[in-house]
């Protein structure tokens, strides 16, 4: 965390920000541009905190940016002047500094005694930088923040979006049904004659079916109350000649009013069922 001091010591302070034409401050409707010469103002009155760190690597970090430094090659004099600073700055703003702060301030100090200390030719190439570990770890440091600064800027429920449940309105869906067009009866016809032929037998008996009692029959089966499938009032074992009767039953039933075809889609499966009394009349 860096602390930016302003102390406004001079009596034109309040004038120096004053744009042309404009006074910056009104007191009682009055322009005022210069303060009162016997104002006393502290050098500690105002302390601005402008930047917030969290931790010593990361105060590093911006002391290494705030000097245009590489951070592989770090001036570590000036990069630890900077930073005791900072740790003196802190102290006498009464704040308490973390260990780890003041761990920091002694490593920096011992790599900056040992930049400092003369060296030989030999020892040199013996010894490895000083600055080694303190780079790594600031580079390992960096790649988290990084990281974390990068999945931070990612959408979050919540911040960025929020949830929300709509249940659509109740719409009351009528379908009307379709007028029952002779193509699809003849159709569907097709179809049970079709089903019939696999039950043909080629036997010659005599067959006594009356287009009366299938009519009466097919009465039986219907209800005024629920729908019958078209192909359910055929009986295919009866062969081709079953069908011609069950088929003429139901058209002169149709023909009397006493049933009605109903299809539900314009292509789809054909119901039958009676019609009640006062329909008929």
């Amino acid at each position: 965390m860096t602390t930016t001091e302003a102390v406004a010591d001079q009596p034109d302070a309040v004038a120096a920000t004053d744009t042309p034409g404009k006074p910056a401050v009104l007191v009682n409707g009055q322009p005022f541009t210069k303060l009162p010469d016997d104002l006393y103002i502290p050098p500690d009155a105002l302390e601005v905190f402008l930047e917030a760190f969290e931790g010593p690597l990361d105060l590093l970090l911006y002391l290494i940016k705030r000097n245009n430094m590489d951070i592989l090659d770090i001036q570590v004099a000036q990069i630890t002047e900077q930073y005791m600073e900072y740790v003196r700055l802190m102290e006498s703003s009464q704040f308490e500094l973390a260990a780890e702060y003041l761990v920091m301030a002694a490593t920096l100090a011992e790599i900056k005694s040992r930049m400092l200390l003369p060296r030989t030719t030999e020892a040199e190439e013996e010894e490895a930088d000083p600055r080694a570990e303190l780079v790594r770890r600031l580079q390992e440091y960096e790649r988290f923040k990084k990281a974390a600064e990068d999945l931070d800027e990612l959408p979050r429920m919540g911040r960025d979006s929020w949830s929300t449940n709509v249940q659509p309105p109740d719409f009351e869906r009528l379908q009307a049904h379709p007028d029952v067009d002779l193509k699809d009866v003849l159709t569907a016809l097709s179809e049970v004659m079709r089903r019939a032929d696999r039950y043909e037998k080629h036997q010659v008996t005599e067959e006594a079916l009356s287009v009366r009692e299938r009519m009466s029959e097919v009465l039986a089966m219907l209800s005024p109350e629920r729908f019958t499938p078209f192909v359910a009032l055929y009986r295919v074992s009866e062969g081709r000649l079953g069908v011609v009767v069950t088929f003429m039953a139901l058209m002169e039933l149709i023909k009397e009013s006493l049933v009605e075809l109903v299809q539900s889609e314009p292509f789809g499966p054909i119901h039958v069922k009676a019609r009640l009394a006062s329909d008929t009349d």
